[in-house]
This record gives structure tokens, sequence and C-alpha cells, in this order.
């Protein structure tokens, strides 16, 4: 059996998109509804992805604007990123890429893994950022693509499990095309 890897991940955005609904649904399998500013949270969840185990430790970051200085610890020891933005707001796309830059030039790469993702899908009469608008996104960076709702419990598992191909990608461990997948 192999040892399981350790990685740990930075989820990103705008405050309010739903960073920690997303995180703590994927981690508790819960919709927390009160919003509560985040200061910083860590996570830890073991997951399998074709049959290797992850240990993952998950940092759910406090809501960040275009004006934030990007916290060195954000790019330190992070093996990937989830940038999360609200389908029902503008600005938070536009934060979103802000954020995006700047990341890179922490870190001092062209391409980090990366998975962005459009949160809050299920509130369909609010929404003004339409899914091509953010795979066309997520593909100027070489990024994976997804939109969720972490309150439907829409994809926060498979948003995780993508990152965790992303990063497995990066590291040149690609797996073979059947996805299997098992949540502990």
């Amino acid at each position: 059996m192999p040892q399981p890897k350790y990685r740990k991940i930075a989820v990103i955005g705008y405050r309010s998109v739903g960073k920690s609904s997303l995180t703590i649904q994927f981690v508790e399998g819960q919709f927390v509804d009160s919003y509560d500013p985040t200061i910083e949270n860590t996570f830890n969840k073991m997951v399998s992805v074709n049959g290797q185990d992850f240990n993952l430790q998950l940092v759910d970051t406090a809501g960040q604007d275009e004006y934030s200085i990007f916290p060195q610890s954000h790019s330190m020891d992070i093996h990937g990123y989830v940038l999360v933005y609200a389908v029902t707001s503008m600005k938070s796309f536009e934060v979103v890429q802000v954020l995006h830059d700047k990341l890179l030039d922490m870190v001092g790469k062209i391409q980090v893994p990366t998975v962005l993702v459009g949160n809050k899908k299920d509130l369909h009469m609010e929404r003004v950022i339409k899914p091509e608008e953010g795979k066309k996104l997520a593909d100027s960076w070489g990024a994976a693509f997804m939109e969720s709702s972490a309150k439907e419990n829409e994809t926060a598992v498979e948003v995780f499990k993508q990152i965790i191909l992303e990063m497995e990608r990066a590291d040149g461990n690609v797996p073979s095309e059947d996805k299997k997948c098992a949540v502990m």
C-alpha cells in the first residue's frame, strides 16, 4: 500500500464567494450558511484518487480583494490552488483574476496547479457571469474549470478531486483515463 501523499491546497477568492462553504461541504459534507468572515482556517481530509491516498491540508483563506497583499504563507509549501468567484458577482470575477496574477508573481512560475471555481450556481436569477466566461479565463491560465453550488453540494468533492489531478499532472504522475474515485 503506497504511503498517503501530503498535499497542501489554498482556497482563495474575494470575500463571501463561498470559500468556506465549499471547503466545509467537502470536509464535513454539510452546508454552512452562516456567513462569518473567515480569518483563516485549516482543515485536514484524507481522500483517495486513482488508488492513491492523499492527506490534504486545506487552507481556507480570509477573503481577499484586489488591494490585499498576497500573504507569503499562501505560496509557501502550497501544492495547488482553488480560486473561487461567485457567478453572481462581477467584482469577485475581477478580483480572482488579480489574485491569480499576484499568486504567479509570488511563486515565480508561469503556471501552478489551479482549479477555477464559479460558485453559487444555484442562484440562477442573480447570475452575471456565464459558464463560458469562467471556462475562457481558466483556459487562459491553463487551469481546470468548474461551477459549483456549495449549498446544493454540487461538485464540492469534484473540485478537490480535480485539484489533486492537476497537482499530480504537474508532478508528472498523469493518471490513466478511467476516473475512479472513492470518498472516505
